[in-house]
């Protein structure tokens, strides 16, 4: 691999569902294109929702994207090292993950990541905590609680009507129609009583 003499540096953007998260990365990475530089876009295969070679936000903005199984992939896919590398959906990413991204930010990459940094729960979300603390910059967006209106912060799982429970997997990769973004008030994880 080429290696580079600038800084690279580690960027995320984080947030619930329906935060923007996705929307403010493709707007990061056509900012990017637009300078005529190389950017790769990455995101986990598990992700299928919208599409398999595209991410995809929820406006139905979407880029071109190569989907990986995990993250020692990433770098099979770098045949030289690009201006940046971008990577969607992180949360769902090995621990390994974090090390290829200090890898090419120390080789002067340039490193978008977005993800959920709360699980369903309201916990911090697989490698997410993580990468808060590595990264140059972080971007914490909000959403608007689909309960009250006031800005949301946490991501409310909804099946059959009701709030999942705390014990249930927490991955289920879904939309709309199972998640909705809630303030810290309105956002519940009931527990499973004993007779359920």
């Amino acid at each position: 691999m080429d290696l580079r003499s600038s800084d690279g540096w580690i960027e995320v953007i984080c947030g619930s569902m329906f935060a923007g998260k996705t929307e403010e990365l493709i707007r990061r990475i056509t900012r990017i294109q637009y300078a005529r530089r190389e950017v790769v876009v990455f995101k986990p295969v598990i992700d299928n929702r919208y599409g398999k070679d595209d991410i995809v936000s929820h406006t139905q903005r979407r880029i071109k994207s190569i989907s990986i199984n995990n993250s020692s992939e990433l770098l099979d896919h770098l045949d030289h090292l690009p201006y940046a590398v971008a990577i969607d959906e992180a949360q769902f990413f090995d621990n390994k993950i974090i090390e290829v991204a200090e890898y090419l930010a120390d080789h002067g990459v340039r490193v978008i990541v977005a993800g959920l940094d709360r699980d369903f729960r309201g916990e911090p979300f697989g490698v997410m905590p993580e990468f808060l603390a590595r990264a140059e910059y972080v971007t914490k967006l909000q959403a608007i609680c689909q309960v009250c209106g006031e800005p949301a912060t946490r991501t409310q799982r909804i099946i059959d009507g009701k709030p999942a429970y705390y014990d249930d997997p927490i991955i289920l990769v879904s939309a709309k129609e199972k998640y909705e973004a809630r303030c810290r008030r309105c956002h519940t994880v009931p527990r499973r009583g004993k007779n359920e």
